[in-house]
């Protein structure tokens, strides 16, 4: 299995809640514990300004290239804009429009990064600046490498820029599981929503995904499914509210990819949000969906 991953995806950030340290420390681990090996690693190459056009105004990327963003859309970006930040996520675009052809070809990839569900097509917030899995998407359709297309957006916040692009578009069905009393607010409606309340356990949180997915794989059928599969549905996460252990994740991780492969949809992989008071517990998250991955790989 592919595992797409650049050096230069940290968002330079600095002491920051969002440790985008994280992913040079997968890495680290994958290699470490032999889940994968230096030739699986794919370096991406940047989205083109033409693909990030498909999904994002050309007043914002214009902003974001030169610079010129205002001082409140700075504040709703909720990270410190920088050269390197705006290197970062186009670099993570175009890794998840790589590890979407490889999913094609190989039934799962890993993009390690991006899943910036919050982006929108005219301002960035939420830690996300630009929407990589919308870019991704759009681009595979341009190309007619596909026509159809699922997003499952497990992050503990609801994905409101996927839903906000995508509404509305008969060829991208969105589903979110989430804790509705958090961020974002207002939540545009997904395809599916799955509202959770706060506090919800491993096997409530579970059955309820697994009926979401139920019934959208019934009523739709993409020829590629997006796992934004946020780290911050754990039960020691500083922004979240719900409270999942490590084995509830890894049980969450199994059935998206099981269900997927029951309907032998290709799967490409977004990391998403992450947040634990102990940073080796999101590592710990992100390389377990990453060892799930792999044993559904082609």
């Amino acid at each position: 299995m592919k595992l797409v991953y650049s050096d230069q995806y940290d968002l330079n950030l600095g002491a920051h809640v969002f440790p985008s340290v994280k992913y040079k420390l997968i890495c680290e681990k994958l290699l470490r514990e032999g889940i994968a090996t230096p030739e699986d690693f794919m370096d991406p190459s940047p989205a083109e300004d033409e693909d990030v056009a498909l999904v994002h105004t050309e007043a914002y990327i214009r902003k974001l290239k030169t610079g010129t963003l205002g001082y409140a859309e700075i504040l709703q970006l909720e990270i410190p804009y920088s050269p390197e930040l705006i290197r970062a996520v186009w670099l993570s675009a175009g890794g998840s429009i790589l590890a979407g052809r490889l999913a094609l070809a190989q039934g799962v990839a890993v993009n390690v990064g991006g899943g910036f569900h919050h982006a929108f097509p005219d301002h960035g917030e939420g830690f996300c600046v630009i929407h990589d899995v919308a870019i991704a998407i759009r681009r595979l359709q341009k190309d007619k490498n596909i026509s159809r297309a699922m997003t499952v957006d497990v992050d503990v916040h609801h994905g409101n820029g996927t839903a906000a692009i995508f509404r509305g578009d008969p060829t991208v069905f969105t589903v979110s599981i989430h804790q509705l009393n958090n961020y974002p607010n207002p939540k545009p409606p997904s395809s599916v929503d799955i509202n959770l309340e706060d506090g919800v356990e491993d096997d409530e949180y579970l059955a309820a995904l697994e009926e979401g997915l139920d019934k959208s794989l019934t009523r739709f059928k993409p020829d590629l499914i997006f796992y934004i599969a946020g780290a911050d549905p754990y039960r020691e996460d500083q922004l979240g509210g719900l409270r999942l252990s490590l084995d509830g994740l890894l049980r969450r991780d199994r059935l998206v990819f099981e269900k997927a492969r029951a309907k032998r949809i290709p799967t490409a992989v977004t990391l998403a949000g992450g947040y634990a008071r102990r940073l080796e517990d999101t590592i710990e998250i992100h390389t377990n969906t990453i060892r799930v991955a792999k044993e559904f790989a082609i």
